[in-house]
């Protein structure tokens, strides 16, 4: 299987499923001198980990890192850094009345037709489960950004139909409630509409946003390389994303250019003596950062294992009523939080590494 690793200078390969014994990784490009630890690490795996709320699934995995190669007395070598997380409470009993069937909206018929096999307890390869990986390699870049001054953060700000206020946006909130939003007022009515789609077996799809602070200008390596279409890449990588967009994306499709683009004027405070009247384009010009906030939203679909009934069809071609059972988040955008953080800073980390080696 192709596709398992992103990256140039700071790249990451991981592997196992979702049933298997372990997951891991390889983190490559990582420059040595780099204080490094476990723990580090640990925080967004504990934001990320399954069963901490009714809110999301159930599987009890402490998701418990362990870095196997690339550290010398708590800093990094400049080797190859090996990490590992063991399953522990897989529960594939769950998906036997299932190993026939295609999940609607799953990968099940796409990785049959592909591959000629798949992994029926959970979707193997292309379980969530995987995103565990990417958050604990996401630690050690953003402790590399954080030697930058290089701030990455994310938060829900939709759910269904559901939205915040940006009025009442506080980054102190994210972590202070189970939803991962900056918007307190939010929480009763999350967890309203949460118990009623837990109730039906149903499940709703949700909003994130991502904020990256601190990037200088420069980042980015045209035609292809875009900053932009890097960090579009990595989002939509990630499990049940649909839709990703930078800055006003979307909305300029509705715009008049003389409203939409971003006036620079002449400041002496700034860095490089520009000043932007607004951040339209993201923080992103050509691919390349132009020293803004880069604002990233992406959308996450419904879980598409729930209690009510569908159609579908078996490997033998007939037609056939699924209704999926075990352990499964109602609204997967909440635990995506970390993971599109973790994505954002594997993506940030290269290009600074990259940048770093551009000019003189």
């Amino acid at each position: 299987m192709a596709g398992s690793r992103i990256g140039h200078l700071f790249s990451v390969t991981t592997f196992g499923e979702s049933h298997g014994p372990a997951l891991g990784a390889v983190v490559e490009g990582c420059p040595a001198g780099l204080p490094l630890s476990e723990l580090d690490l640990q925080r967004d795996l504990d934001r990320r980990r399954p069963g901490q709320s009714r809110f999301t699934t159930q599987r009890q995995e402490a998701d418990q890192v362990r870095i196997l190669s690339g550290l010398f007395e708590g800093m990094t070598t400049g080797t190859p850094i090996g990490l590992l997380i063991e399953n522990t409470d897989q529960r594939s009993r769950d998906y036997r009345d299932i190993q026939e069937l295609f999940r609607p909206g799953h990968a099940d018929y796409t990785y049959w037709h592909k591959y000629g096999v798949r992994d029926y307890r959970g979707g193997g390869r292309s379980s969530a489960r995987e995103t565990a990986m990417r958050v604990a390699a996401g630690g050690i870049a953003k402790r590399l950004l954080t030697a930058w001054q290089v701030s990455v953060r994310a938060a829900l700000i939709a759910m269904g139909e559901e939205r915040i206020d940006r009025a009442r946006w506080d980054w102190q909130e994210v972590d202070k409630n189970p939803f991962f939003t900056p918007d307190a007022a939010m929480v009763p009515r999350f967890t309203a509409l949460l118990d009623q789609v837990r109730q039906e077996g149903d499940s709703v799809g949700a909003l994130l946003e991502v904020e990256i602070t601190g990037v200088p200008v420069g980042w980015g390596e045209p035609v292809f390389d875009r900053l932009d279409a890097d960090l579009a890449k990595a989002m939509m990588s990630i499990n049940a994303v649909k839709g990703v967009e930078i800055g006003d994306g979307m909305a300029a499709a509705q715009a008049r250019g003389s409203r939409w683009v971003d006036e620079m004027v002449a400041d002496a405070r700034q860095a490089n003596g520009v000043a932007f009247t607004s951040n339209r384009a993201g923080g992103i010009l050509g691919g390349i950062s132009s020293g803004q906030p880069i604002v990233i939203r992406l959308a996450v679909k419904p879980t598409s294992s729930i209690m009510v009934p569908r159609r579908t069809v078996d490997i033998h071609g007939q037609d056939q009523i699924i209704q999926t059972r075990g352990r499964h988040d109602p609204c997967v955008g909440i635990r995506a939080v970390p993971v599109a953080e973790a994505m954002a800073a594997l993506v940030l980390a290269d290009h600074g590494l990259r940048a770093k080696g551009s000019r003189l």
